[in-house]
């Protein structure tokens, strides 16, 4: 005998029982679990004294297994219905998936197949299939992969340390998305399915808005991004992660880690080249992104790049205008809120701006973070010809600069859009990249574990929300701080802070879900990463003193 304390009720049992047989799922509200703090689907057996905690879809997890599932389910209808065609599943814009055809390259989506395909997959959740997990050898999934016509998944196999692959198995269907899954194809009843721009876009739940589909929200801006971001990965052989790692067994990392810093060259060239075109009006040049999207080292080579064209642009942190600690207004949860606007004297950042703009002399605050007040700061004055750069959270928000008109206004969007997947079926989360990427520079620059930033991470993901991501589509500019090769680089600076996140920890399951996308990646050497790369921010050994410190 053995006791099951489901959502904290004890219940006996006597053999090995799955979650599924013990719980009253009849309307398939619950996707997932967690059994001891180990994220589990309802299909995992119980057999010994345990903790267990049912998931929805207002559930981050749970969320994460649902979209896997539904991956399968996309990839199950294209082969039900199109045997001979490869699609690339990708994330796209307004938080969907979005589902591309790669062969035949000359087959668009259309609404003929939209309907075919919804109809097939609306087929298959009315059948609710079970999604039977199965294992084969690397070997013997290799040799299916192949025979599949799936070389991604094939290729991607080399990389995995262990010797057994597991697979779901659905009807006659077989593939494997890298991830926990439903118990079957009835659990997933919600979604929609739309043509975009020569592509079906996919929605679904999602825990942000408490388990429902968002309002799909146009991003054209972003969009424009995403296509350059692929073509890109296209073009160095860098679409999914087996090729990448390709270069590095091939001994031509150099050469690919120089062209992807030959890629920030570029933008930065071309951004300068706008800037230059209009700096009649411009006098303030606005940069924003989510966390960790590299805005420090950007704003440093934006500001060498305007150099470099005979002008000297003075750089402004929002960060110093901070309101005394004291004044801050407090969240929801009774907590001090920095990350909303009204946490910053808009009134003194407005006074300033405009003050520095008609010439005059000003003294620019110090905001002192351990005492969490301003201090006597530096009187600075520049010329009518000097634009200032400020970067932080509200940058793009016009509320904050309501005294500039919007035409001296020069807006850009910073963050890492990659156009990467582990295979064809499982693309390369975005935010993960992000999270990383924090992970690292806490540890090195500010000795915080990776247990404190996986803790804040979701406050940090509810102010993006709120305050970065409905200004992205205003913006003048968006410079994509991806690097193809830096999971190759990071990988050996996240692994031993993840592994120090306790198995009791909260944070366990997102901590063991990183390790093991991570396995994927060959290490790369960092000693050829310059100086002044924006990764440089995140590993350290930036030439950019202010980074450092």
């Amino acid at each position: 005998m053995f006791t099951v304390n489901l959502q904290d009720k004890p219940i006996e049992l006597a053999q090995k029982t799955p979650i599924l047989s013990v719980i009253k799922n009849d309307d398939k509200h619950f996707v997932a679990a967690k059994v001891n703090n180990r994220l589990r689907e309802l299909t995992y057996e119980l057999s010994f004294d345990c903790d267990v905690e049912l998931l929805n879809l207002t559930d981050r997890d749970a969320v994460k297994v649902y979209e896997t599932s539904l991956r399968y389910l996309l990839a199950m209808a294209f082969h039900n219905l199109y045997p001979d065609y490869q699609i690339k599943l990708s994330y796209g814009i307004s938080r969907s998936i979005m589902v591309s055809i790669l062969e035949p390259n000359d087959v668009k989506m259309d609404k003929h197949m939209l309907k075919s395909v919804l109809a097939e997959m609306d087929r298959l959740v009315a059948l609710d299939l079970p999604f039977v997990r199965t294992t084969m050898t690397k070997e013997e999934a290799y040799d299916y992969f192949v025979q599949s016509n799936y070389p991604d998944k094939a290729e991607a196999l080399q990389y995995r340390p262990e010797k057994i692959c597991h697979f779901y198995k659905c009807g006659d269907y077989l593939n494997y998305m890298y991830g926990y899954m439903a118990p079957s194809t009835g659990y997933l009843h919600t979604y929609k399915l739309f043509c975009y721009d020569g592509h079906i876009i996919a929605q679904y739940p999602r825990y942000e808005v408490g388990g429902q589909i968002p309002v799909f929200q146009d991003e054209p801006t972003f969009a424009k991004v995403q296509k350059r971001a692929y073509r890109w990965a296209k073009l160095c052989n860098a679409e999914v992660i087996s090729k990448i790692n390709d270069h590095i067994t091939e001994d031509t990392y150099v050469d690919f880690m120089q062209m992807n810093e030959t890629l920030h060259n570029d933008m930065l060239h071309e951004l300068g080249d706008k800037i230059v075109g209009d700096i009649d009006n411009i006098r303030l040049i606005c940069i924003a992104g989510p966390s960790s999207s590299g805005k420090t080292t950007f704003s440093n080579r934006l500001r060498i790049e305007l150099m470099s064209r005979g002008i000297t642009p003075l750089r402004i942190s929002l960060d110093m205008y901070y309101k005394n600690r004291e004044d801050i207004p407090l969240d929801e949860n009774g907590e001090k809120d920095f990350e909303c606007l009204e946490s910053l004297d808009v009134a003194l950042f407005n006074d300033h701006i405009t003050s520095l703009i008609a010439g005059e002399e000003v003294e620019l605050p110090i905001y002192q973070f351990g005492a969490g007040r301003t201090a006597e700061g530096i009187k600075t004055k520049i010329d009518s010809h000097t634009p200032i750069i400020i970067e932080g959270i509200h940058a793009l928000n016009d509320q904050l600069s309501y005294s500039i008109p919007k035409h001296h206004k020069f807006k850009i969007y910073i963050a890492p859009q990659f156009q990467i997947n582990l295979d064809m079926h499982n693309p390369i989360s975005y935010t993960d990249i992000r999270l990383l990427r924090r992970i690292v520079r806490d540890k090195k620059y500010r000795d915080s574990s990776a247990e404190r930033t996986l803790e804040m991470w979701s406050s940090v993901r509810r102010g993006e929300f709120k305050w970065i991501y409905p200004f992205q589509e205003g913006c003048n500019y968006v410079f994509n701080s991806a690097l193809t090769y830096e999971m190759c680089v990071m990988k050996k600076y996240a692994l031993p802070a993840l592994r120090e996140v306790q198995s009791n920890s909260p944070h366990y399951i997102t901590a063991n879900r990183l390790i093991k996308f991570l396995k994927y990646f060959k290490d790369m050497d960092d000693k050829w990463v310059p100086c002044n790369s924006l990764l440089r921010e995140f590993i350290g050994g930036s030439c950019f003193a202010e980074v450092d410190e």
